[in-house]
């Protein structure tokens, strides 16, 4: 895509937001697909920093995203291990970080296992102008 096409693109889609908006909007686009998309993986105590990794250059390909931190919970892992010596990805071994920034506004989305919600809690964290 043309420099002049993605000026088109934000003119005729995201007009209608503003820019603190829009780089809220693009990180919590990949928040969600991170979670859809990841969700159920196999994963083991060997696998779990390449997993990370791989989630993480996944959604840097993203437009805004400036960078993300994914953790996997090597406690959790270590509990929930079976027989088979992997488990399935969960949220509550989750802690992400996306960094996502549009003209000049960076926001901060996270997702993270909260216990006294029993949830893996997605939120904005933070908003630099």
């Amino acid at each position: 895509m043309k420099i002049d096409e993605k000026t088109d693109v934000n003119e005729k889609y995201f007009h209608n937001i503003s820019s603190r908006e829009r780089a809220i909007f693009e990180g919590a686009i990949s928040m969600g697909a991170l979670f859809h998309q990841f969700i159920g993986a196999p994963v083991s105590l060997k696998n779990a920093e390449l997993l990370e990794k791989s989630i993480q250059s996944s959604l840097e390909l993203q437009p805004c995203i400036k960078r993300v931190e994914v953790k996997i919970s090597p406690d959790k892992l270590s509990e929930m291990n079976t027989e088979f010596d992997y488990v399935s990805l969960s949220g509550d071994m989750l802690d992400v970080r996306i960094y996502s920034e549009f003209d000049g506004k960076l926001a901060l989305i996270r997702m993270e296992y909260l216990e006294d919600l029993r949830y893996p809690l997605m939120y904005v964290e933070r908003i630099d102008e």
